[in-house]
């Protein structure tokens, strides 16, 4: 029987491992965005089991409307990744501070 510390766990888990990646690779956009993309699944899974243990659809419901979000950054952030590799030829992030104001 799973309880509601196991799917906390493995959400605290995932959200250190998406935490992990963002402070450890630095280089990488597309890195970055696959780990703001785990930290926020790792907080759905929180919502849906306590949904779920506390017998409401407010979480559920709530995790629509983030994964709704979630799919539209992650358009806009690959498109703006295509439009930089077009212009700069890299995704790289320490080769692109000279975006800078």
């Amino acid at each position: 029987m799973l309880t509601l510390t196991h799917f906390l766990t493995l959400g605290g888990i995932l959200f250190s491992l998406s935490m992990a990646g963002i402070f450890l690779n630095r280089k990488n956009v597309i890195i970055l965005l696959m780990c703001i993309e785990l930290m926020l699944l790792a907080v759905n899974m929180n919502f849906v089991a306590f949904s779920r243990f506390m017998d409401h659809l407010d979480g559920q419901v709530f995790v629509f409307f983030i994964l709704t979000v979630a799919a539209a950054e992650a358009a806009i952030g690959l498109a703006i990744l295509v439009v930089l590799f077009r212009n700069r030829e890299t995704i790289n992030v320490a080769e692109l501070d000279d975006l800078r104001g």
